[in-house]
């Protein structure tokens, strides 16, 4: 199959190449045009016909919310990963109601993004032949896990402490390393090592969260 296609949208040029860049770093992904406004993300996306559009929400013309709306009414069901500042839950429920595939807080890491456009290509993928798609396929679409055996813990790891921080981490939503031990009762770097397990297996993100100084703090959450 051809690499998928993506259209990136974002007012910020130095914001928009580096996207561009992470984007073309990933194999099975080539950007086919870049896009500053509302207006010219919507003609773009009728001339260039991409796969997915890369949309952040603050644009200079109107919000990608409305972006995202205005090509639901007309029919267009071209794949959309919203990339953006924007945390507000009305703004969430309405890129999830829009049948957005992905929802990715500014700033994160390459690997951030990576997880997210692998994982829009298999449901890609999973739709591109002719025939009736399998269970499987459908699951790739939906996002629904195959089933697994349970994953073996790295030596050091308990899973009693494993269910603990994974229970935590589901109910704060994000969490630090600093955070999870507070929650759980151990040490930072025991917490780390548990976290940093999730994300291994695919069971959790990590995003970096920039401050005024010194190095980002990874932040965590369930997939």
């Amino acid at each position: 199959m051809s690499d998928v296609a993506v259209l990136v949208v974002d007012d910020d040029f130095m914001v928009a190449r580096i996207h561009t860049q992470f984007v073309e770093r990933t194999p099975g992904f080539r950007v086919v045009g870049v896009a500053s406004t509302g207006r010219a993300a919507l003609d773009d996306i009728g001339r260039l016909h991409p796969d997915l559009v890369l949309l952040d929400v603050h644009l200079p013309d109107m919000t990608g919310i409305e972006v995202l709306r205005r090509l639901r009414a007309e029919g267009d069901d071209v794949g959309v990963l919203v990339v953006t500042a924007a945390r507000e839950a009305d703004t969430v429920r309405a890129a999830a109601a829009g049948g957005a595939a992905h929802y990715l807080v500014k700033p994160f890491d390459y690997d951030d993004l990576r997880v997210r456009l692998e994982s829009f290509r298999a449901a890609h993928l999973a739709l591109s032949g002719s025939g009736s798609p399998g269970q499987q396929d459908i699951d790739a679409v939906f996002g629904a896990a195959a089933p697994v055996a349970p994953a073996t813990l790295p030596k050091g790891l308990s899973p009693q402490t494993a269910d603990l921080v994974q229970s935590a981490l589901l109910e704060a939503g994000e969490l630090s390393a600093a955070e999870c031990a507070d929650a759980v009762g151990i040490s930072r770097v025991s917490a780390r090592r548990y976290l940093e397990h999730f994300v291994a297996r695919g069971s959790a993100v990590v995003r970096l969260q920039y401050g005024g100084g010194g190095r980002p703090e990874r932040r965590y959450r369930s997939t």
